[in-house]
């Protein structure tokens, strides 16, 4: 359990990471390389989730998707001193009993 939150969690900062330094580039005019290794960050956002033992892909990203919306509050918060409010904090808690959910939860064999 402790290798899959890993890894939503380098997926996500993947994933956000490279996309804000994409937005850099062509919304704020800041450099071409910035571009780059952005795109090659999102590359690695591609490759990260094939290591999670979950057995399908789209329960990957399903629960990734939840994963995502954490962190981008988390994001948001740090990097563009957004402060979220109560109600970004309740749609990330339950954004992660969803992910728990999907993801744990006994299911009958």
């Amino acid at each position: 359990m402790l290798q899959s939150i890993i890894l939503f969690i380098l997926a996500g900062i993947a994933e956000i990471g490279g996309g804000y330094l994409v937005w850099l580039w062509l919304r704020e005019g800041r450099s071409f390389g910035l571009g780059i290794v952005g795109a090659l960050i999102l590359v690695l956002y591609g490759i990260i989730p094939t290591l999670q033992k979950f057995p399908s892909f789209g329960k990957v990203y399903a629960a990734y998707g939840g994963v995502f919306i954490i962190l981008a509050v988390f994001w948001g918060w740090a990097v563009d001193k957004k402060t979220p409010d109560m109600f970004d904090w309740i749609g990330a808690a339950i954004c992660l009993i969803g992910v728990s959910v999907m993801l744990w939860w006994p299911r009958p064999s």
